[in-house]
């Protein structure tokens, strides 16, 4: 069983639920655990909300958009939240939060992280923008009606 769908938003906090209640209502239908859809959707609106608050910076449109795909392939689900904005600054690489816990700014990321199983955070090649992307194992309701063969 596989399902993708892709997205374009215009960055609008109205957004944000929309992306999250098309992932919840796809998962949902599938039959995945709602543990699971519950995770990758807290996930998804943490990704949206980062797209649509820093997202269109590097933009000359002032209404820009962002851009959400899913995909429920076999056993796993992959989403990416990929805007327009200037994108990740470069940072050295550490073993330490990205975040001091007291910092308002960043969490999100944090908790994408803590909530998939990989997440990837990157900028486009050769062009401005941010891609943010997060991987989940499925588990499955013993009713599913697309359980993955």
């Amino acid at each position: 069983m596989s399902i993708m769908w892709s997205l374009h938003l215009r960055r609008d906090a109205a957004s944000v639920p929309l992306a999250r209640r098309l992932l919840i209502g796809s998962m949902e239908t599938a039959g995945v655990d709602p543990d699971i859809s519950y995770d990758l959707s807290v996930a998804l609106s943490e990704a949206c909300a980062n797209a649509v608050e820093h997202g269109g910076a590097g933009s000359p449109e002032p209404e820009s958009a962002y851009r959400v795909t899913a995909y429920l392939d076999g056993e796993r689900c992959r989403i990416e939240v990929a805007d327009s904005g200037p994108g990740f600054p470069a940072r050295p690489v550490r073993s330490v939060p990205l975040t001091a816990p007291q910092d308002e700014s960043g969490r999100g990321l944090d908790l994408i992280e803590q909530l998939s199983d990989h997440a990837h955070f990157g900028n486009k090649p050769g062009r401005a923008g941010a891609v943010v992307s997060f991987d989940k194992i499925l588990k499955w309701r013993k009713d599913a009606p697309l359980v993955a063969v």
